[in-house]
Protein backbone atom coordinates (compact mmCIF):
# COMPACT_ATOMS: atom_id res chain seq x y z
CA UNK A 1 0.00 0.00 0.00
CA UNK A 2 1.83 3.45 -1.28
CA UNK A 3 1.88 6.10 1.59
CA UNK A 4 -0.72 8.59 1.79
CA UNK A 5 1.70 12.01 2.33
CA UNK A 6 -1.67 14.67 2.07
CA UNK A 7 -2.34 13.14 5.71
CA UNK A 8 1.30 13.74 7.08
CA UNK A 9 2.32 17.19 8.88
CA UNK A 10 5.03 18.94 8.07
CA UNK A 11 7.28 17.33 11.00
CA UNK A 12 5.71 14.07 10.08
CA UNK A 13 6.47 14.44 6.01
CA UNK A 14 10.31 15.35 7.33
CA UNK A 15 10.75 11.98 9.32
CA UNK A 16 9.21 9.78 6.20
CA UNK A 17 11.69 11.35 4.18
CA UNK A 18 14.45 10.68 6.15
CA UNK A 19 13.12 7.06 6.54
CA UNK A 20 13.00 6.57 2.72
CA UNK A 21 16.50 7.76 2.26
CA UNK A 22 16.22 11.69 1.05
CA UNK A 23 17.28 14.95 2.89
CA UNK A 24 14.80 16.29 5.29
CA UNK A 25 14.21 19.22 3.65
CA UNK A 26 12.52 17.66 0.64
CA UNK A 27 9.41 17.26 2.86
CA UNK A 28 8.80 21.00 3.33
CA UNK A 29 9.13 20.85 -0.93
CA UNK A 30 7.31 18.88 -1.30
CA UNK A 31 4.86 19.54 0.97
CA UNK A 32 4.33 23.45 -0.10
CA UNK A 33 3.50 21.87 -3.44
CA UNK A 34 0.87 19.64 -1.87
CA UNK A 35 -0.74 22.62 -1.08
CA UNK A 36 -0.38 24.18 -4.42
CA UNK A 37 -2.54 21.90 -5.13
CA UNK A 38 -0.42 19.92 -7.19
CA UNK A 39 -2.12 16.59 -8.62
CA UNK A 40 1.27 13.97 -9.35
CA UNK A 41 4.66 14.36 -8.58
CA UNK A 42 5.51 15.15 -12.18
CA UNK A 43 4.36 18.87 -11.19
CA UNK A 44 6.99 19.19 -8.43
CA UNK A 45 9.68 20.50 -10.80
CA UNK A 46 12.18 21.56 -8.28
CA UNK A 47 12.72 17.50 -7.45
CA UNK A 48 14.97 15.63 -9.71
CA UNK A 49 13.67 13.18 -11.79
CA UNK A 50 15.06 10.39 -9.84
CA UNK A 51 12.72 11.32 -6.76
CA UNK A 52 9.62 11.96 -8.41
CA UNK A 53 10.15 8.30 -9.66
CA UNK A 54 10.71 7.27 -6.43
CA UNK A 55 8.09 9.08 -4.45
CA UNK A 56 5.26 7.63 -7.49
CA UNK A 57 6.62 3.95 -6.65
CA UNK A 58 5.98 4.47 -2.78
CA UNK A 59 3.82 7.52 -1.69
CA UNK A 60 0.25 8.92 -3.42
CA UNK A 61 -1.05 12.49 -3.53
CA UNK A 62 -5.00 11.72 -2.28
CA UNK A 63 -7.78 13.56 -4.41
CA UNK A 64 -11.11 14.12 -4.04
CA UNK A 65 -13.92 13.28 -7.07
CA UNK A 66 -16.55 15.94 -7.09
CA UNK A 67 -19.57 13.98 -7.35
CA UNK A 68 -22.34 16.53 -7.78
CA UNK A 69 -22.40 20.26 -6.95
CA UNK A 70 -25.29 22.71 -6.06
CA UNK A 71 -24.97 26.50 -6.55
CA UNK A 72 -27.81 28.60 -5.13
CA UNK A 73 -29.10 31.59 -7.27
CA UNK A 74 -29.74 33.91 -4.39
CA UNK A 75 -26.01 34.05 -3.17
CA UNK A 76 -24.04 32.14 -4.78
CA UNK A 77 -23.20 29.33 -2.56
CA UNK A 78 -21.63 26.31 -3.50
CA UNK A 79 -22.27 22.43 -2.00
CA UNK A 80 -20.24 19.91 -2.97
CA UNK A 81 -20.91 16.50 -3.00
CA UNK A 82 -17.58 14.32 -2.78
CA UNK A 83 -17.33 10.07 -3.53
CA UNK A 84 -14.04 8.64 -0.88
CA UNK A 85 -12.18 5.56 -2.55
CA UNK A 86 -14.20 3.31 -0.87
CA UNK A 87 -17.48 4.56 -1.83
CA UNK A 88 -18.64 6.86 1.07
CA UNK A 89 -19.58 10.55 -0.02
CA UNK A 90 -19.25 13.11 2.23
CA UNK A 91 -20.10 17.37 1.64
CA UNK A 92 -19.11 20.63 2.25
CA UNK A 93 -20.30 24.01 1.63
CA UNK A 94 -18.50 27.04 -0.27
CA UNK A 95 -19.64 30.16 1.35
CA UNK A 96 -18.75 33.99 0.27
CA UNK A 97 -18.71 36.56 2.92
CA UNK A 98 -17.52 40.33 3.01
CA UNK A 99 -14.27 39.50 5.07
CA UNK A 100 -13.89 36.46 2.89
CA UNK A 101 -14.29 32.84 1.80
CA UNK A 102 -15.58 30.24 3.94
CA UNK A 103 -15.46 26.39 3.78
CA UNK A 104 -17.97 24.57 6.32
CA UNK A 105 -15.98 20.87 5.85
CA UNK A 106 -17.21 17.36 7.11
CA UNK A 107 -15.09 15.19 9.48
CA UNK A 108 -16.90 11.98 9.26
CA UNK A 109 -18.49 10.50 6.62
CA UNK A 110 -21.86 9.78 8.37
CA UNK A 111 -22.70 10.60 12.60
CA UNK A 112 -23.00 8.28 15.31
CA UNK A 113 -24.38 11.56 17.86
CA UNK A 114 -28.28 10.98 16.79
CA UNK A 115 -29.53 14.44 17.05
CA UNK A 116 -33.16 14.46 16.31
CA UNK A 117 -33.43 17.26 14.06
CA UNK A 118 -29.94 16.54 11.70
CA UNK A 119 -29.62 14.65 8.59
CA UNK A 120 -26.30 13.42 8.87
CA UNK A 121 -27.32 11.18 11.95
CA UNK A 122 -30.05 9.36 9.86
CA UNK A 123 -27.36 6.53 8.50
CA UNK A 124 -25.48 6.78 11.46
CA UNK A 125 -21.73 6.67 11.51
CA UNK A 126 -19.88 5.08 8.29
CA UNK A 127 -16.36 6.07 9.01
CA UNK A 128 -13.88 8.40 10.50
CA UNK A 129 -12.69 11.12 7.73
CA UNK A 130 -8.50 10.95 7.42
CA UNK A 131 -6.85 14.21 7.21
CA UNK A 132 -6.07 14.05 3.81
CA UNK A 133 -10.04 13.86 3.33
CA UNK A 134 -10.57 16.83 5.42
CA UNK A 135 -7.75 19.15 3.60
CA UNK A 136 -8.64 17.54 0.44
CA UNK A 137 -12.19 19.13 0.67
CA UNK A 138 -10.43 22.70 1.09
CA UNK A 139 -7.88 21.67 -1.91
CA UNK A 140 -10.74 20.90 -4.33
CA UNK A 141 -13.73 23.62 -3.66
CA UNK A 142 -10.32 26.17 -4.03
CA UNK A 143 -9.42 24.45 -7.57
CA UNK A 144 -12.92 24.31 -8.57
CA UNK A 145 -13.79 27.84 -7.62
CA UNK A 146 -10.73 29.68 -8.28
CA UNK A 147 -10.59 31.25 -5.00
CA UNK A 148 -8.71 31.40 -1.93
CA UNK A 149 -10.64 30.38 1.21
CA UNK A 150 -9.55 32.44 4.15
CA UNK A 151 -11.82 31.01 7.10
CA UNK A 152 -12.47 27.25 7.97
CA UNK A 153 -15.32 25.46 9.38
CA UNK A 154 -15.24 22.09 10.69
CA UNK A 155 -19.38 21.84 11.15
CA UNK A 156 -20.54 19.44 8.47
CA UNK A 157 -21.17 15.98 8.44
CA UNK A 158 -19.41 14.19 11.93
CA UNK A 159 -18.36 15.02 15.28
CA UNK A 160 -15.18 17.01 15.12
CA UNK A 161 -14.28 15.18 18.51
CA UNK A 162 -15.26 11.86 17.91
CA UNK A 163 -12.30 12.06 15.58
CA UNK A 164 -9.98 14.05 17.53
CA UNK A 165 -6.23 12.91 16.72
CA UNK A 166 -7.53 13.30 12.89
CA UNK A 167 -9.27 17.09 13.63
CA UNK A 168 -5.82 17.80 15.36
CA UNK A 169 -3.43 16.79 12.46
CA UNK A 170 -5.66 18.67 10.11
CA UNK A 171 -6.18 21.86 12.10
CA UNK A 172 -1.76 21.54 12.12
CA UNK A 173 -1.73 20.70 8.23
CA UNK A 174 -3.74 23.80 7.23
CA UNK A 175 -2.73 26.21 9.51
CA UNK A 176 1.66 25.23 8.84
CA UNK A 177 3.24 28.31 6.62
CA UNK A 178 4.37 25.98 4.14
CA UNK A 179 0.93 24.71 3.36
CA UNK A 180 -2.05 26.36 3.42
CA UNK A 181 -1.32 29.18 5.83
CA UNK A 182 -4.97 29.06 7.53
CA UNK A 183 -4.65 31.30 10.91
CA UNK A 184 -5.64 29.26 14.00
CA UNK A 185 -8.22 32.24 14.44
CA UNK A 186 -9.88 31.63 11.51
CA UNK A 187 -10.38 28.34 12.09
CA UNK A 188 -13.33 26.99 14.17
CA UNK A 189 -14.60 23.66 15.59
CA UNK A 190 -18.22 22.46 16.32
CA UNK A 191 -18.99 19.98 18.93
CA UNK A 192 -22.12 18.57 20.48
CA UNK A 193 -20.48 18.23 23.82
CA UNK A 194 -17.72 15.57 24.43
CA UNK A 195 -16.50 17.48 27.12
CA UNK A 196 -13.03 15.30 27.65
CA UNK A 197 -12.13 16.58 24.14
CA UNK A 198 -13.39 20.36 25.28
CA UNK A 199 -10.74 20.02 27.84
CA UNK A 200 -7.86 18.83 25.44
CA UNK A 201 -8.99 21.42 22.17
CA UNK A 202 -8.13 24.23 25.14
CA UNK A 203 -4.88 23.30 25.40
CA UNK A 204 -3.80 22.02 22.47
CA UNK A 205 -5.79 24.76 20.65
CA UNK A 206 -6.64 27.70 22.34
CA UNK A 207 -6.89 30.43 19.38
CA UNK A 208 -9.05 28.23 17.57
CA UNK A 209 -12.96 28.86 17.95
CA UNK A 210 -14.76 26.93 19.86
CA UNK A 211 -18.83 26.59 19.04
CA UNK A 212 -20.91 24.12 20.89
CA UNK A 213 -24.27 22.80 19.16
CA UNK A 214 -26.22 23.48 22.21
CA UNK A 215 -30.05 23.93 20.76
CA UNK A 216 -32.30 23.62 23.76
CA UNK A 217 -31.93 25.54 27.30
CA UNK A 218 -32.89 22.76 29.68
CA UNK A 219 -31.67 19.07 30.12
CA UNK A 220 -34.96 17.44 29.91
CA UNK A 221 -35.50 19.01 26.24
CA UNK A 222 -31.62 18.96 25.17
CA UNK A 223 -31.51 15.13 25.58
CA UNK A 224 -34.72 14.23 24.13
CA UNK A 225 -32.97 16.18 21.06
CA UNK A 226 -29.79 15.28 21.43
CA UNK A 227 -28.59 11.87 23.14
CA UNK A 228 -25.09 13.05 23.75
CA UNK A 229 -26.96 14.99 26.98
CA UNK A 230 -27.47 12.33 28.64
CA UNK A 231 -23.96 11.38 28.92
CA UNK A 232 -22.86 14.82 29.36
CA UNK A 233 -25.87 16.91 31.13
CA UNK A 234 -26.10 20.92 30.29
CA UNK A 235 -24.65 22.41 33.52
CA UNK A 236 -21.13 19.90 33.15
CA UNK A 237 -21.40 21.07 29.77
CA UNK A 238 -21.93 24.77 30.36
CA UNK A 239 -19.32 25.04 33.47
CA UNK A 240 -17.05 23.42 31.06
CA UNK A 241 -17.47 26.07 28.17
CA UNK A 242 -17.22 28.66 30.92
CA UNK A 243 -13.41 27.25 31.84
CA UNK A 244 -12.56 26.86 28.37
CA UNK A 245 -13.73 30.65 27.82
CA UNK A 246 -11.59 31.94 31.10
CA UNK A 247 -8.65 29.90 30.31
CA UNK A 248 -8.35 30.75 26.59
CA UNK A 249 -9.75 34.12 26.90
CA UNK A 250 -11.61 32.98 23.88
CA UNK A 251 -15.13 33.75 23.00
CA UNK A 252 -17.24 30.59 22.96
CA UNK A 253 -20.32 30.49 20.08
CA UNK A 254 -23.53 28.79 21.36
CA UNK A 255 -25.25 27.21 18.14
CA UNK A 256 -28.90 27.45 18.25
CA UNK A 257 -31.25 25.83 16.08
CA UNK A 258 -34.26 27.12 16.16
CA UNK A 259 -37.15 24.71 16.20
CA UNK A 260 -40.97 25.80 15.25
CA UNK A 261 -43.36 24.92 19.02
CA UNK A 262 -40.39 23.33 20.45
CA UNK A 263 -37.49 25.25 21.60
CA UNK A 264 -38.42 29.16 20.43
CA UNK A 265 -40.57 30.18 22.71
CA UNK A 266 -40.06 33.07 24.94
CA UNK A 267 -39.57 31.32 28.16
CA UNK A 268 -37.33 29.14 26.31
CA UNK A 269 -35.30 32.08 25.48
CA UNK A 270 -35.08 33.45 28.92
CA UNK A 271 -34.00 30.14 30.44
CA UNK A 272 -31.33 29.72 27.73
CA UNK A 273 -30.24 33.34 28.69
CA UNK A 274 -30.42 32.13 32.54
CA UNK A 275 -27.98 29.83 31.79
CA UNK A 276 -25.54 31.42 29.73
CA UNK A 277 -24.70 34.20 31.88
CA UNK A 278 -21.43 35.07 32.96
CA UNK A 279 -19.60 33.03 30.62
CA UNK A 280 -18.05 34.83 27.96
CA UNK A 281 -20.26 33.70 24.77
CA UNK A 282 -21.98 34.47 21.87
CA UNK A 283 -25.34 32.73 20.43
CA UNK A 284 -25.52 32.02 17.30
CA UNK A 285 -29.77 31.53 16.23
CA UNK A 286 -30.13 29.05 13.53
CA UNK A 287 -33.79 28.70 11.75
CA UNK A 288 -33.55 25.41 11.32
CA UNK A 289 -33.40 24.18 7.50
CA UNK A 290 -36.29 21.36 6.72
CA UNK A 291 -35.10 18.02 6.53
CA UNK A 292 -37.66 15.79 4.98
CA UNK A 293 -36.99 12.62 6.67
CA UNK A 294 -37.81 14.68 10.15
CA UNK A 295 -40.65 16.19 11.38
CA UNK A 296 -39.26 19.52 12.39
CA UNK A 297 -39.89 22.71 11.10
CA UNK A 298 -38.01 25.68 11.07
CA UNK A 299 -38.49 28.73 13.11
CA UNK A 300 -40.04 31.99 11.01
CA UNK A 301 -37.61 35.03 10.64
CA UNK A 302 -40.05 37.30 12.70
CA UNK A 303 -40.04 34.51 15.37
CA UNK A 304 -35.86 34.25 15.78
CA UNK A 305 -35.94 38.20 16.00
CA UNK A 306 -38.18 37.88 18.87
CA UNK A 307 -36.09 34.91 20.54
CA UNK A 308 -32.85 37.46 19.71
CA UNK A 309 -34.44 40.80 21.25
CA UNK A 310 -35.30 38.35 24.38
CA UNK A 311 -31.94 36.83 24.42
CA UNK A 312 -30.15 40.81 23.94
CA UNK A 313 -32.70 42.12 26.78
CA UNK A 314 -31.15 39.30 29.09
CA UNK A 315 -27.32 40.43 28.26
CA UNK A 316 -26.60 37.48 25.71
CA UNK A 317 -25.15 39.12 23.09
CA UNK A 318 -26.62 36.86 20.22
CA UNK A 319 -26.97 36.97 16.24
CA UNK A 320 -28.97 35.56 13.42
CA UNK A 321 -27.01 33.10 10.72
CA UNK A 322 -27.64 34.70 7.51
CA UNK A 323 -29.52 32.01 5.60
CA UNK A 324 -27.15 30.92 3.03
CA UNK A 325 -28.03 28.16 0.51
CA UNK A 326 -31.56 28.31 1.25
CA UNK A 327 -33.01 26.88 -2.34
CA UNK A 328 -30.45 24.48 -2.12
CA UNK A 329 -29.70 21.15 -0.03
CA UNK A 330 -28.83 23.40 2.88
CA UNK A 331 -29.00 20.77 5.99
CA UNK A 332 -25.76 19.07 7.04
CA UNK A 333 -26.05 15.32 5.40
CA UNK A 334 -28.66 16.30 3.16
CA UNK A 335 -27.04 16.09 -0.29
CA UNK A 336 -25.12 12.82 0.57
CA UNK A 337 -28.57 11.30 2.24
CA UNK A 338 -30.10 12.07 -0.99
CA UNK A 339 -27.40 10.51 -2.78
CA UNK A 340 -27.00 7.39 -0.78
CA UNK A 341 -30.78 6.57 -1.18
Amino acid sequence: MKTDLTSMTLPEMGQYFEQIGEKKFRAKQVFAWLYRGAANFDEMTDLSKDLRQKLEELAEIKKLVIERVQVSKTDGTKKYLFGLSDGNLIECVFMKYKYGNTICISSQAGCRMGCQFCASAIQGLARDLTPSEMTGQILAVEKDTKEKISNVVVMGTGEPFDNYDNLAKFIDIIHTKEGLNIGLRSITVSTCGLIPKIKEFGEDYPQVNLAISLHAPSNKLRSSMMPINRKYPMETLLQACREHAEKTGRRVTFEYALVKNVNDSEKDAEELALKLKGINCHVNLIPLNKVTEREFHGTSRQDAERFQYMLEKKGIQATIRRELGSDIDAACGQLRLKNNG
